[in-house]
């Protein structure tokens, strides 16, 4: 991955810009990373799928329960018990 301190992002941002549109550029302050700047084609990408495996993982948790006999009235029973 490309790498660019703050000082020159700034200076340079137009070139920082069309290089973020090819891969992601990591942008450091005092050697230490401070952010990734990428194509808005790639962040929907990584958006996209961190929203199916969030999707995934919850239909995998769902069909758990009921395999292990939890109906949604039991749920609900155990989410408004008070004790």
């Amino acid at each position: 991955m490309k790498e660019i301190n703050a000082r020159q992002a700034k200076n340079q941002f137009g070139q920082l810009l069309e290089s973020a549109q090819l891969s992601p550029v990591r942008v450091t302050r005092r050697g230490r990373s401070a952010g990734i700047l990428m194509s808005e084609e790639q962040y929907q990408r990584l958006r996209g799928l961190a929203w199916d495996r969030l999707a995934n993982t919850v239909e995998g948790l769902r069909h758990e329960a009921s395999a292990n006999g939890l109906t949604e009235s039991r749920l609900a029973e155990l989410l408004s018990d008070d004790s």
